[in-house]
Formats: structure tokens, sequence, C-alpha cells
């Protein structure tokens, strides 16, 4: 599966014999940064680990657990965004992303973040997808407010990373929100 989002930018499933290095790369360039906010980065000690993790989420797509998808930006990839949780009975999800340093603050995860809604919306039919950021997380917090989720509150201690609790804002967009926004853009 490949979506398009404009003409040098989409995401893919992940091939994990051919997508791991480079996102292996990626992530140890950046191991310091990453560490912050994302505790998992000190799991991921090789490609091997990578690509392990690859497979691991495949066989999850393939349940219908969760979706990760590889983003790709100028034919090279560039990090990563994902639905962690499809929680079916609800008919919501939770997104989780990373982009390599040298492709933050350019407005590429604002572009992943519309193209995995639409995938959400338009094909999954969801109703709800959260983004879940650590309230000193500035540029995860400015993603969900660019992409027009709403600031529901905040869960108190509600993420553990590496120097301990963190605060957490939790923002939402809605399925009639998300085509509302659609409708102004056409």
């Amino acid at each position: 599966m490949a979506y398009k989002v404009d003409s040098d930018f989409f995401l893919a499933i992940p091939r994990p014999d051919k997508d791991a290095a480079r996102l292996f790369q990626l992530i140890d360039m950046d191991r310091v940064s990453f560490r912050k906010f994302l505790p998992w980065v000190d799991a991921i000690k090789s490609y091997k680990n990578e690509e392990d993790f690859l497979a691991k989420v495949n066989i999850n797509f393939g349940k219908g657990i969760s979706l990760n998808l590889v983003i790709w930006y100028q034919q090279e990839i560039v990090g990563m965004i994902s639905f962690n949780h499809l929680n079916k009975l609800d008919d919501s999800a939770d997104i989780g992303y990373w982009l390599g340093k040298n492709y933050r603050r350019r407005g590429l995860m604002t572009k992943a973040v519309k193209g995995i809604c639409n995938i959400g919306f338009s094909e999954y039919a969801l109703n709800r997808i959260v983004i879940r950021a650590a309230i000193d997380n500035v540029d995860s917090n400015a993603v969900a407010k660019k992409e027009g989720f709403t600031h529901e509150g905040i869960l108190r201690k509600g993420e553990k990373l590496l120097d301990g609790y963190h605060d957490e804002n939790i923002y939402s967009l809605l399925q009639d929100e998300w085509r509302r926004m659609n409708a102004r853009e056409t």
C-alpha cells in the first residue's frame, strides 16, 4: 500500500528488508534528541532490531491492530508515522510519528499527519483520531494545532519518558471536522 500525498511525498507500508537500513540510519544519527520524547529508540541498537520491528508492525497491520507507514519525501525515506492502536470498538486511533533531524521544521510532518488522517477517515471509517504530545514537546504540539486538532485537555503525568513522568496534551480530530476542513479546501 502506498498513499500519495502530493507529487514528491507519499506514505507506504514498510518493507523490512529494504527500509530498515535507512530508518536505522535516521534513528542512529539523532539518537540523543529522539530519546527525550521517544524512549523506544534505546531498543533499536542495530539494523536488525529495526528490521524485526518493521516485520512485527506489518504483522500487526495484517491483524488490523495498527498501521505503520514509512514517510517518503523526494524519493527518500525521512521518517515514520503510524496509527499505534486502531480501536475498532470506538472507531478511533492514536497517531505516533518521527522525522529524521534534517527533515524537521519543513512542513513534512504536517503533510504526513494530513495523509494518515485522510487514510483513517476515508479508508478505515474512523470517527476520531488522537495525538498525545508531552507538554514540552513543542514540535509535536505545533503539528496537532496546525492540522486543526482540538486540544481536549491535559493528561497529568500521562507519559513516562526516560527522565520521569510528563504531562501530556490530548488533541483530537473528528470525522465530521475533517469533512468540513476538506470541503473548505476544495
